[in-house]
Order: structure tokens, then C-alpha cells, then sequence
């Protein structure tokens, strides 16, 4: 059998933040199929971890659902930014707080069906005071301690469905739970 083959690419719509595109696909037994692909400018995320052992969390409204959410710290990569230096600045700019470190926790692909978007997430353990938070023109943004049972809590009712926050609580409670 043959393998899947691009045949092409053909751009549909150009966004701020993605490209849309329908691309030709010979599939192995012959067909010509017709996929949405959507190219993302990258992103990044962190999991700030306060002192007393809460993780930060903002709340902000999201347009797709047309709600407020309780996400971790997360943001878009800057044309040529690392992604560790994107998780660094979203951190200072949406929380306030900045940190010297952090380490690599999990890498998450937020729709593999029809979108490339790859979030590398980080921890910060915070130690410092915290500052003014530097927002974006269109951002409101709350900070809200939480606990990690907490945020489980709603990740099991279904209340939190944030992809990266859940990965992201989750993969950390899983590898700092001994912690301390």
C-alpha cells in the first residue's frame, strides 16, 4: 500500500494568528481526499507554582466560547521568539511575577486532526513579589491561586476542558506530588 501523499496545499484564508488552508491528500488506497489544515504561529504556556504550593491560574474571556475560562499563563510565539522565552515574558505580562528558571514539563499538540499548534509548557516556581501585570490592549485578565486538588476538582466535573491547563495540571501533579 502506498503512503499518504500531500499533493497540495492550497492557502484559503490568512488570520493573525493562523493560516487556513485545504490541502490535496492521495490516501493509500488510491482516493483523493480534501483536508482543512490549519497552520499555527506556535505557542507556550507555564505552570506558576507559589510558594505555599497553589498553582496561579488567570481567568479571561474567550471569544470560541464565548465564556471565561481558568487557564495557565499561556500566549503566542513573536516572530523568531523561543519558546521558553515566550512562556518567561506571558508569565510577567499576565501574572506580574517573573522567575530566574524554569523547567520543561510537558508538550502538548491541541488539535491533531486539522491543526499543527504545539504548546511546550513549563513550571515556575515563584519566589518573588509580584508586579504589575503588562497586558495586551484587548486583555482583561484576573489572577486566582488555586489549589491543585481544586483544579482537579473541576477538571473531573468537566468544568475545566482547557486542553494545555489540563495536560498541564495533571502532568504536574503527577511529577511534583512528592514535592516538598
Amino acid at each position: 500500500m502506498k503512503p499518504f501523499e500531500r499533493l497540495d496545499r492550497k492557502l484559503v484564508a490568512h488570520g493573525h494568528i493562523l493560516d487556513y488552508y485545504e490541502d490535496t491528500i492521495a490516501v493509500p488506497n488510491g482516493n483523493i481526499a480534501h483536508w482543512d489544515f490549519i497552520k499555527h504561529k506556535g505557542a507556550a504556556a507555564v505552570v506558576p507554582v507559589l510558594p505555599d504550593g497553589r498553582l496561579l491560574m488567570v481567568r479571561q474571556y474567550r471569544n470560541a466560547l464565548d465564556r471565561e475560562t481558568l487557564e495557565i499563563p499561556a500566549g503566542g510565539l513573536n516572530d523568531g521568539e523561543d519558546p521558553y522565552d515566550c512562556a518567561m515574558r506571558e508569565l510577567t505580562e499576565e501574572t506580574g511575577y517573573s522567575v530566574d528558571k524554569m523547567e520543561f514539563l510537558i508538550s502538548v499538540c491541541t488539535t491533531v486532526a486539522f491543526c499543527n499548534e504545539k504548546i511546550p509548557i513549563y513550571v515556575a516556581f515563584i519566589n518573588g513579589e509580584q508586579g504589575d501585570q503588562h497586558l495586551d490592549e484587548d486583555e482583561y485578565i484576573n489572577v486566582q491561586p488555586c489549589t491543585v486538588d481544586f483544579l482537579c476538582d473541576l477538571i473531573y466535573k468537566g468544568e475545566m476542558n482547557d486542553s494545555k491547563t489540563v495536560a498541564a495540571v495533571l502532568a504536574y501533579k503527577d511529577r511534583y506530588k512528592n514535592r516538598d
